[in-house]
């Protein structure tokens, strides 16, 4: 997805009752239009990355977030329905990347260690 000035990824909190999975499908669904009917889940892969963003919310503090990524695949899709962000944009896979250095590198990073050890099908 993007931004004015950079790249991120779907992701948001995970709500009352929820699972890690449940979350990130909801939260794909609601920033893309991409429905969990039309993605198939790597059932090993999982990163997850802390990180201490200063909250406007919270005046000028620092508050540690939990960031948990999931991949997928989709075989077909409508249109992607960008509702946060200013668009976005599909990206080769063809590592190394260099796309954000401080969450989707290493992500990255992380997927092309899993895609040696099981290769997708």
């Amino acid at each position: 997805m993007k931004h004015a000035h950079r790249f991120d990824l779907p992701k948001g909190h995970i709500e009352a009752g929820e699972s890690e999975v449940q979350c990130a499908l909801r939260e794909m669904w609601e920033e893309t239009g991409v429905s969990q009917d039309q993605v198939k889940l790597d059932p090993v892969f999982r990163y997850e990355e802390l990180y201490y963003p200063i909250e406007p919310r919270f005046g000028s503090e620092r508050v540690e977030k939990t960031l948990v990524i999931f991949i997928g695949w989709v075989d077909q899709t409508d249109a992607i329905q960008v509702t946060e962000h200013a668009g976005h944009e599909w990206k080769r896979w063809s590592p190394p990347h260099t796309i954000q250095k401080h969450t989707i590198n290493p992500l990255l990073a992380a997927v092309d260690v899993h895609f040696s050890k099981y290769p997708p099908v």
